[in-house]
């Protein structure tokens, strides 16, 4: 599942995506600040600040709240900024009605 889309992709497909850019800088590579994205999206983000990204569909934002929820607390913020109070509301319904999900990739 693409943390910006939520369009599902083989897992061969996916790439490795840096929220916050790491601009050759090894500090970035770390769990805190990485997601699955696809090939699509991966591309169209390149080195982009993440709020530039966010800010152009707000819907990525969305998306980013419900499948980074292992990011760091900045970049959690920064996503949940970007989105209306009223979808806030639901996805904090949505994840106290879901128990678990075996099958997400962010699981530890």
């Amino acid at each position: 599942m693409c943390a910006y889309c939520e369009r599902k992709f083989k897992p061969s497909e996916m790439t490795l995506d840096h929220v916050a850019p790491r601009r050759g800088q090894s500090a970035y590579d770390r769990r805190d600040n990485l997601v699955l994205a696809c090939p699509e999206c991966n591309a169209a983000k390149r080195d982009m600040a993440p709020i530039a990204f966010l800010l152009a569909r707000r819907s990525r934002a969305v998306s980013l709240l419900r499948y980074g929820g292992h990011l760091s607390p900045m970049l959690i913020d920064l996503a949940r900024s970007l989105v209306p109070a009223a979808t806030l509301a639901t996805l904090a319904s949505s994840a106290m009605d879901d128990d678990s999900d075996d099958d997400s990739p962010y699981r530890d």
